[in-house]
């Protein structure tokens, strides 16, 4: 037998035992007590943007002032109007089985001027209660994120947000507001969600708000992309610590809850069996997930990054390194996609977050795809990425406790409404699976959360894209449809 035929033929058949095994899973596959939800965030499903006392968030600026980053020039104004159809968007969870929800606050809806001088609105703690009783009374766990993305813009506006030390308090001052009010019910927090993509994209390209990045770059307000995105990843992780030291101090004895943080990450395979290689796979992964992985695990920032960006690289003092060490009581992580390492030469004239890694991400070797494409540039399905990261974070980080807090994939929006996404019922069942043997390996993942129930605003994608479980009509008033996906949770999960 040829070799070329035999690699086909074990291809065949290892697909054959995957799709085998992948539809025999259901929820008994799983620990009794282990959570079934989706996710989302606030800007990009409440919509309400000028009601209920909201104020502006960076976003809001961003999606007016450079809609031309945004694919379809559209905004999260309306989004699809979770604030007024959360009760409807409920039901439907519960009746489709779930029992936990991954969601928002929208910072600036609870301190329309981000801090406490500035007063604290109402209506939005309001809404919010009323959203968790809803939750709570259908049998959904809440799971609430403290910031995903939406930092105030009066903050920006009064000292550089993140880019200030001045932050810290400011959010740990917000946490506790949140913690205050919604704790009694509320026993997961997040405190951060994918802080990579927020320093590497508001600092390093300009692709997403603030829009800062070295001007020879791309075209940016302003900014310096060597340093801004470690700084300011610098002072998110701070940030993350103070809250969790006020819940741990103030909350976590009398409320019994848990905190932690969402981190995300695409697993990263060498493109070929050199050192050199796989050198560059490892450094991908630390300039990309140990970044923030390794400060809260050991109060340091991984050693390959400070000898790659040297002076660039903040340090923390003993005050933060006591504060930082273990300051989660889980992770979270998101997980998409996978992507080959290639070993290149490092940068020196114009350094940036993006080549001080000194290694290039690929989706292509040897002429063929890692996984097939999503709708997505950046997502190709490659599902045995998320046991290779779970069993990495086991490995390295002691492992420590962990909710799969998104994953998902996605389909064009073309205007026509299609529910029959076999793809993305596929994309869950083979990831469900990897998990499963994750767990049995002895990962200790508590939890899966869809990326989403509804389609929404995908940040720079807008509306051009489609991750629900369920289809919004945005051409007539943002009706719900189940997809094909939903059915199959649906009898997975009650089975």
């Amino acid at each position: 037998m040829c070799v070329k035929f035999k690699s086909v033929l074990i291809l065949a058949t290892v697909s054959i035992v995957l799709f085998e095994s992948a539809a025999s899973l259901n929820r008994s596959s799983f620990p009794t007590d282990f959570l079934f939800g989706t996710a989302s965030s606030a800007y990009q499903y409440e919509g309400a943007a000028h009601e209920g006392g909201r104020g502006p968030s960076i976003w809001d600026t961003f999606t007016h002032t450079h809609s031309d980053r945004i694919a379809d020039h559209s905004s999260g104004d309306v989004a699809v109007d979770s604030y007024h159809r959360y009760k409807e968007d409920v039901a439907m969870m519960k009746d489709i089985g779930f029992n936990a929800y991954r969601f928002s606050i929208s910072w600036s809806r609870l301190l329309p001027r981000g801090n406490l001088k500035g007063g604290i609105n109402q209506e939005g703690i309001s809404y919010y209660n009323n959203l968790i009783n809803e939750l709570v009374s259908n049998g959904q766990r809440p799971f609430i994120t403290l910031f995903h993305s939406d930092l105030p813009q009066a903050l920006e506006d009064e000292y550089g947000g993140f880019l200030s030390p001045k932050i810290e308090q400011d959010f740990a001052d917000y946490a506790e507001v949140c913690f205050r009010e919604f704790g009694d019910r509320v026993k997961h927090w997040i405190t951060l969600n994918e802080p990579v993509l927020y320093s590497t994209g508001g600092y390093g390209n300009g692709g997403s708000p603030p829009n800062r990045c070295s001007k020879w770059l791309a075209n940016c307000s302003t900014g310096d992309s060597s340093t801004e995105p470690y700084l300011v990843t610098h002072h998110l992780i701070l940030a993350h610590a103070a809250a969790v030291k006020v819940y741990r101090e103030k909350f976590k004895i009398s409320q019994k809850g848990q905190i932690g943080v969402t981190l995300n990450s695409a697993w990263v395979v060498p493109i070929s069996e050199s050192k050199a290689d796989e050198d560059a796979a490892s450094r991908s992964l630390a300039f990309m997930y140990d970044w923030f992985m390794e400060p809260l695990y050991s109060g340091t920032y991984p050693a390959v990054m400070v000898n790659k960006v040297g002076e660039r690289l903040p340090k923390f003092t003993r005050r933060q390194f006591l504060m930082v060490k273990g300051s989660f009581d889980f992770i979270g992580l998101n997980y998409y996609t996978s992507a080959y390492a290639v070993n290149t030469p490092c940068q020196h004239g114009k350094p940036t977050v993006f080549t001080d890694s000194c290694a290039r991400l690929t989706s292509v070797r040897n002429g063929l795809l890692i996984g097939p494409k999503a709708a997505s540039d950046w997502l190709y399905i490659y599902p045995r990425g998320i046991q290779d990261l779970l069993q990495y974070t086991k490995e390295k980080f002691n492992n420590p406790i962990i909710y799969i807090t998104e994953n998902g994939v996605d389909e064009v929006n073309d205007g026509k409404m299609s529910l029959d996404d076999k793809m993305r019922i596929d994309y869950f069942s083979h990831h469900l699976l990897y998990l499963q043997r994750a767990i049995r390996n002895g990962v200790r993942v508590k939890g899966y959360f869809a990326w989403s129930l509804l389609d929404n605003f995908e940040w720079n994608a807008g509306y051009s894209l489609r991750f629900g479980l369920v289809y919004v009509d945005y051409n007539n008033g943002l009706r719900r449809h189940r997809k094909r996906s939903a059915l199959w949770f649906k009898v997975f999960l009650h089975q």
